[in-house]
């Protein structure tokens, strides 16, 4: 391969990556991608996710110009409500409590459904989100929460046809190449240093985009820079996003941004595997908290589960399990709710207990206080609001009364057998740190100047997200930036021409 043919190398292999790579070379860039993993895992962690996108809608027509398939059937018993800039904004401020770099929410927001079109204008196509974003009443699905389409085949599909485009716009792939260093010279960044194969080389261009991942696979970056306690979370994605991007732009005097403390972890499978697996049988997501309870080792609960929608609260929540006493806990439901949990509570794989006694429960799960529990029970469905029906649909003010942490929507009591409990630990996604970028993409440094050549998209740019995340905002925020970085890298390549 020709050393000195390339005007941008993209570092990274998941979603913003390969939108960084379509995007240089829709603006006539000759591009590299330079992909960790091999080539049977490649994606990132944008292979894992299910392929959500949270941007703005105004219902049917916004959404049958992404999924233009739509029979009349399926429209007729949808009500896909719309999602305003205004209550995107809204979401992106009030979960992040408003410590979002305002610039690159607004620049996230406005250009959301442009970008979703211009991805499936590259080949991506669009299903509306059924399973995860919606619930069925009366016959009629009606969506919640933001987030009506994904795309087909989830994370898998959605690189997978990201690939196709990109050789289809002849980008050069490698694989198995780990970039260790960014070259620098009097134009400024001028390439990388990587070792492909156990051997170190350089390669040149006149501009890179920084798109590989944050440090959430780096036990060691974890525990330094998330806490005591961090090593043993277990990783949901892929293995190799260990901060390589993060810590080649700080050596080249990038400025180091966002919350470095924080990241997007969830209940997750507690015996699931220490990485991701994108072939596994299994789902280790563990979701329906909000329509049952969670406890701890102490038989305690520790959290509001019904304190908002699933995808405003899951990304924080895996944080407060693995801070409660082992590292675990318990999600407890009831037969009321069964028709409610969502799919990956009827797989295989799961740390699963089932009887019909609460004593008999608790003695199954072994690992948890039997009488704290059944009193954290009985005190839990005596508090029930039982006046005000249960609607999942929306923040149903069924709630409890009188407890130290409260229940405020879905508290349905936890009283007709059989009883299920689902044993839960820590998933880690991805990590809040990174580097500063401004609203072109460009790296910053200490004085937020520009280093010049460098760019930067993904979950390694700093300042999006603080303590929480709106669900599907990460694969959509990828998007949005690895469009800009990859157009402003080719038009700096094109202008050191000149």
């Amino acid at each position: 391969m020709e050393q000195a043919c390339f005007d941008v190398i993209v570092v990274g292999g998941g979603n913003a990556a390969l939108c960084a790579a379509l995007s240089a070379a829709e603006d006539g860039a000759r591009v590299l991608a330079l992909e960790r993993a091999p080539e049977a895992r490649r994606g990132g962690n944008s292979a894992f996710t299910a392929g959500g996108f949270r941007m703005v809608h105004h219902g049917i027509e916004d959404v049958r110009k992404l999924v233009p398939d739509l029979s009349e059937e399926e429209i007729a018993r949808t009500d896909f409500g719309e999602y305003t800039a205004e209550q995107y904004l809204d979401d992106l401020g009030r979960l992040t409590q408003y410590y979002i770099d305002p610039d690159l929410a607004e620049i996230i927001v406005r250009r959301s459904t442009d970008t979703v079109r211009w991805i499936r204008d590259k080949g991506v196509r669009f299903v509306p989100n059924y399973a995860r974003y919606g619930f069925r009443q009366n016959g009629r699905f009606k969506f919640f929460g933001g987030v009506v389409v994904h795309a087909n085949g989830g994370g898998r599909g959605l690189v997978e046809a990201e690939y196709k485009a990109a050789e289809k716009h002849g980008i050069a792939v490698r694989y198995n190449a780990q970039a260790t260093a960014l070259l620098r010279g009097r134009s400024g960044v001028e390439g990388v240093r990587l070792i492909a194969d156990g051997v170190e080389e350089e390669i040149h261009a006149r501009a890179v985009v920084l798109a590989c991942g944050g440090f959430e696979a780096n036990r060691e970056w974890r525990t330094r820079y998330l806490g005591p306690g961090w090593d043993l979370a277990k990783v949901r994605g892929t293995r190799y996003n260990t901060g390589d991007g993060i810590r080649m732009a700080l050596d080249a005097g990038a400025q180091s941004y966002g919350q470095w403390s924080g990241c997007h972890a969830v209940a997750w499978e507690r015996y699931a595997p220490d990485f991701g697996e994108l072939d596994a049988l299994t789902s280790p997501y563990r979701h329906s908290y909000p329509f049952g309870i969670m406890v701890n080792a102490e038989g305690k609960r520790f959290v509001d589960e019904g304190a908002d929608f699933r995808n405003y609260t899951y990304a924080k929540y895996g944080r407060i399990v693995l801070e409660q006493p082992g590292g675990y806990a318990w999600q407890v439901f009831d037969a009321q709710v069964k028709h409610v949990l969502r799919e990956e509570y009827k797989l295989r794989g799961a740390t699963k207990v089932q009887a019909d006694t609460l004593e008999e429960l608790v003695d199954r799960m072994q690992d948890v206080n039997p009488a704290q529990f059944l009193a954290t029970v009985r005190e839990y469905n005596a508090a029930v609001r039982r006046d005000v029906p249960f609607n999942p649909i929306i923040k149903d003010g069924r709630c409890t009364q009188g407890l130290a942490i409260p229940k405020s929507n879905w508290a349905n009591s936890i009283e007709v057998p059989p009883f299920e409990a689902y044993s839960v630990g820590c998933g880690i996604t991805f990590t809040f740190g990174g580097v500063k970028i401004d609203t072109t993409t460009r790296v910053l440094d200490m004085a937020d100047v520009p280093l010049r050549g460098l760019y930067a998209a993904g979950e390694l740019v700093g300042g999006l997200f603080y303590f929480n995340y709106p669900g599907s905002a990460g694969l959509m925020a990828g998007s949005v930036f690895g469009r800009i970085a990859g157009r402003e890298a080719a038009r700096f390549a094109c202008s050191a021409l000149a």
